[in-house]
């Protein structure tokens, strides 16, 4: 029987409530470069970039069969089947066991992932993307940056409301990552009337699918557009159309749900103080990296809540008799003394209300300084700053914030009515502009009187208020 036990501690009272319980990753035995472990580790996981067929294989005597399993399991996305997914469906059915260890996951992420559709009223179908972005992996980070299961650039992530900082990264959150994902794809759909290419926009951002429905004329439909999208885009859409076949129809091809080795059942706890996991895993008898797999979010295994803010931590369903213990660790437990390594023991606020824009490299100062320092990412900072390792030069001038190259991007004139003016400049597309000034594209274009492709630098537009 499902449930789920939230203990919300105020001083030392506690409350219990019910939830929904979820299971988690595959029963294979873990290597010693598992993304599982590599928090440990520090290293970072790497995301497959999505092959590009430009020449697709003709279409097999299969192909009838494939089209109608899909035209079977379409709700609300068009599911279509040629010769491009097809080669899609081939290329994920060449790794049975990658296929198959990922059909194990879905049994802990897709009923996560399906809440969160539902909540912002989009296709649960769309669960399928999480696959081809990340395998389902909460620790992926591509090289260019994007993180966890939804794979959220930091900016992005920021815009859509997930908190990165020292303690916390929510891109490796699944549920928040799902609602924020879920709120992009409705944006998304609401600028483009296609779900496709809402889902392409995912992969490629919204201003290169504006450009491509530009270049083709004002298509509304991906097939129309897909070929004036980025190369791998190209491909996104239908690997996300062959893995929705895959997952409804693995049995037709042995690919073979693996058992998960971890907890199927599983409680929440909601903790208003600074906890270390391994504080937890020790009352608890817990396997330390199947309770840090179980919060990938918490970037040096320490859960800080506060009891205005109080933070979710999951753990395996426990027994009645555990629970004395569980108690006694969340009232007594504090961070004393010095903790291993990677937990640090010393918390100190990270001011970013005036933080600067560059920093230069002082001796002996290290990229994981400076990331700390700043409360970013260090994959961010090679990314904002070109770098090809984790070392930083002395007196190297580094970038440390996502903005810092543009200090006068938006060229806002004041007004005293209800919205501001601002000049376009080239190379601007409106859903760039309204994530400037966190606007509707829509709102944009109807006080604007605005039609699709009529964007020309120089044009004033107005943007409301708020």
């Amino acid at each position: 029987m499902k449930r789920t036990l939230t203990l919300i501690f105020c001083l030392l009272s506690l409350q219990l409530v019910k939830a929904t319980s979820r299971s988690f990753f595959a029963s294979t035995a873990l290597p010693q470069n598992s993304r599982l472990i590599h928090d440990y580790k520090k290293i970072p996981a790497d995301t497959i970039i999505v092959p590009v067929v430009n020449q697709p294989a003709p279409l097999t005597s299969q192909s009838n069969i494939y089209k109608r399993r899909l035209d079977s399991i379409k709700k609300d996305i068009p599911l279509d089947y040629n010769e491009y997914v097809a080669s899609y469906i081939d290329i994920y059915m060449r790794n049975r066991d990658e296929m198959g260890r990922v059909l194990g996951l879905t049994k802990y992420y897709f009923p996560i992932y399906e809440k969160a559709f539902h909540d912002a009223g989009i296709p649960d179908e769309i669960k399928y993307l999480s696959i081809v972005e990340s395998k389902l992996d909460p620790y992926a980070v591509s090289r260019v940056g994007a993180t966890g299961p939804w794979q959220f650039m930091f900016t992005t992530a920021k815009l859509y409301g997930l908190n990165m900082d020292d303690y916390v990264d929510e891109r490796r959150d699944p549920i928040q990552a799902s609602y924020a994902a879920a709120a992009y794809l409705k944006d998304a759909y609401q600028e483009f009337g296609d779900w496709l290419l809402a889902i392409a926009s995912y992969n490629c951002g919204k201003s290169n699918v504006e450009r491509a429905i530009e270049k083709a004329g004002g298509a509304t439909d991906f097939w129309s557009v897909r070929q004036y999208l980025p190369n791998e885009t190209r491909g996104y859409v239908p690997a996300f159309i062959a893995v929705a076949y895959l997952m409804n129809y693995a049995n037709k091809h042995n690919i073979v749900p693996q058992a998960c080795s971890f907890a199927l059942k599983t409680d929440t706890i909601l903790v208003n103080k600074y906890l270390p996991l391994s504080a937890v895993a020790q009352s608890l008898k817990l396997d330390l990296a199947q309770l840090t797999i179980l919060n990938p979010s918490y970037k040096r295994q320490i859960i800080n809540g506060t009891a205005k803010a109080p933070r979710r931590m999951i753990i395996p369903q426990i027994d009645k008799a555990q629970y004395a213990a569980l108690y006694e660790t969340l009232n007594n437990s504090a961070l004393q003394g010095p903790a291993p390594q990677p937990v640090y023991a010393t918390y100190h606020e990270v001011k970013v209300e005036h933080t600067p824009s560059y920093h230069k490299v002082r001796r002996g100062e290290t990229l994981r300084d400076i990331a700390d320092n700043f409360g970013v990412e260090i994959q961010d900072l090679k990314v904002w700053n070109h770098l090809h390792s984790n070392k930083a030069q002395v007196g190297q001038r580094l970038k440390v914030k996502e903005s810092a190259d543009e200090p006068e991007e938006k060229q806002v004139t004041k007004s005293s009515r209800n919205y501001v003016t601002y000049k376009v400049k080239s190379g601007d597309t409106l859903s760039g502009i309204a994530s400037k000034f966190d606007a509707s594209v829509e709102k944009i274009r109807e006080l604007n009187g605005l039609k699709k492709g009529s964007l020309q630098p120089g044009m004033m537009i107005k943007i409301n208020k708020g």
